[in-house]
């Protein structure tokens, strides 16, 4: 019989929600055991993810620019694109990564073990090495961050999709198509779409709502909508029935409009958003349900000595927010399970990084409204902007949502050049409680967009 080892905590996933709190558990001198099956610290993100899909958009935007040679008084043609060379740059970045964190784990004291765990007890559980030997722990504290996958629709054919995995995986061989379809307006399906787009990809968004990112602001699901629908075919309230296969390729059945339709293409991308995976066992000791682990702010679950950050809880599926809720459980956890520390899942800042780009963070107008706020907004837009008018990106904005009653900042959505990188400082602003005159005297520095925070807070309390 394998023997047992008693640890203080064990952490499954060494994701963002996993291995931030490992290395802080470890150095304050708690026995930390982290296990993951890619064997590596960063999860999806970094293995088929938010790294090398942005590595990839990087290269998709480098040649849209050439499009605007003209405009800066340059001439030149738009570069031919070799696609196992981007792909091999992607492989550069991730590999590089992957190099860095192996060293931050050599240099720490987190036991971590290349494989899968099962939970056999209320503070027990298993752990499979590649799929080998069978390891034993006895556990204080549990720390489930085993994160998501694609979800896939239930349709005949879905087989035939290729997921974000296939497209961004460390190694992917997927020849370029010509021709791609993308099933689902959110996120993942706009920003894959408006990279391809940009590598000459013919590209089709399928998407079962009325515009892109379902959810969002409704200024910036317009403004996304208008914008890259001008570059590629968006079908929305299309609802997809199947996927079958045809000489050539393969064909997505849809109906819209009443109508029975069909798309044909060379590869179907299902971005139709991701679910939570369950760590093995973890329901027979107390955690309730299939899906996403509820937890409270202090990323506790209804086991008291189990927490679930990350995208396991399903609240916000981000890889940065997901390492600020590692850091809140590990916190939670270095006092003995006292809440001395809470998520703010209010100040988590989303960004889209299509192009041209959108985010916000808080409050959108409306959520304010029916959250029982008094609501004043301030707005800048793009087209008196110096660097906007650089750039030839003069269509975009910062829009602020205030309480009337505090002037506090409540939330803010920017659409347009620069706009992942200027949600930053407003998050900061949403996470502190600032106020539009804090924000009307702040000084940003000039010609950069953030100079519009100052002119958007000023509109709403000059």
């Amino acid at each position: 019989m394998t023997d047992i080892m008693p640890i203080d905590v064990l952490i499954l996933g060494a994701g963002g929600g996993g291995y931030p709190a490992a290395f802080f558990l470890a150095k304050a001198g708690l026995s930390v055991v982290m296990v993951d099956p890619i064997g590596n610290l960063g999860g999806d993100c970094l293995a088929e993810g938010c790294v090398p899909s942005k590595a990839v958009r990087e290269g998709a935007l480098a040649r849209a620019m050439s499009r605007k040679y003209t405009y800066f008084g340059l001439n030149g043609s738009t570069p031919s694109v070799d696609w196992q060379g981007v792909l091999v740059h992607k492989d550069r970045v991730q590999n590089a990564r992957y190099t860095q964190h192996t060293q931050e784990i050599a240099e720490s004291s987190v036991v971590f073990h290349k494989g899968t765990g099962r939970i056999i007890g209320e503070h027990e559980a298993e752990i499979t090495i590649d799929h080998e030997e069978n390891l034993s722990y006895r556990f204080r504290y549990l720390i489930a961050a085993t994160g998501s996958r694609p979800h896939i629709l239930s349709i005949p054919g879905a087989e035939l999709a290729i997921t974000s995995h296939h497209l961004f995986r460390l190694g992917a061989d997927l020849s370029m198509p010509q021709r791609l379809a993308v099933l689902g307006g959110g996120y993942i399906g706009a920003e894959s779409a408006s990279m391809l787009d940009h590598l000459g990809v013919k590209t089709t968004i399928l998407e079962m709502t009325d515009q892109l990112m379902p959810g969002a602001d409704p200024d910036l699901r317009a403004y996304l909508t208008r914008r890259l629908g001008a570059r590629v075919d968006l079908m929305l309230n299309a609802t997809v029935t199947a996927i079958t296969t045809v000489p050539g390729g393969l064909q997505v059945s849809y109906r819209r409009d009443g109508k029975d339709l069909t798309l044909e293409a060379d590869a179907v991308l299902m971005a139709t958003g991701r679910e939570a995976v369950r760590p093995d066992g973890i329901g027979a000791i107390g955690i309730p349900g299939t899906g996403a682990i509820i937890v409270d702010t202090t990323m506790r679950s209804a086991v008291p000595h189990v927490y679930a950050p990350g995208d396991i809880n399903g609240r916000s599926m981000l890889f940065h927010s997901a390492v600020r809720q590692s850091m809140v459980a590990a916190h939670n956890i270095l006092a003995g399970g006292q809440p001395v520390d809470r998520m703010n899942f209010h100040g988590v800042p989303y960004t889209v990084f299509t192009e041209p780009e959108i985010a916000w963070v808080g409050l959108d107008e409306p959520g304010a409204i029916a959250a029982g706020f008094t609501v004043g907004s301030g707005r800048y837009d793009y087209l008196t902007d110096t660097r906007a008018l650089i750039y030839d990106e003069t269509d975009g904005f910062i829009k602020l949502v205030f309480d009337t009653t505090t002037d506090v900042l409540l939330g803010a959505q920017i659409a347009g050049l620069d706009a992942a990188q200027v949600i930053a400082p407003l998050a900061l602003a949403v996470h502190s409680r600032t106020t539009a005159a804090t924000l009307g005297n702040m000084v940003f520095p000039h010609p950069m967009i953030t100079e519009g925070i100052n002119k958007a807070a000023r509109q709403f309390r000059p």
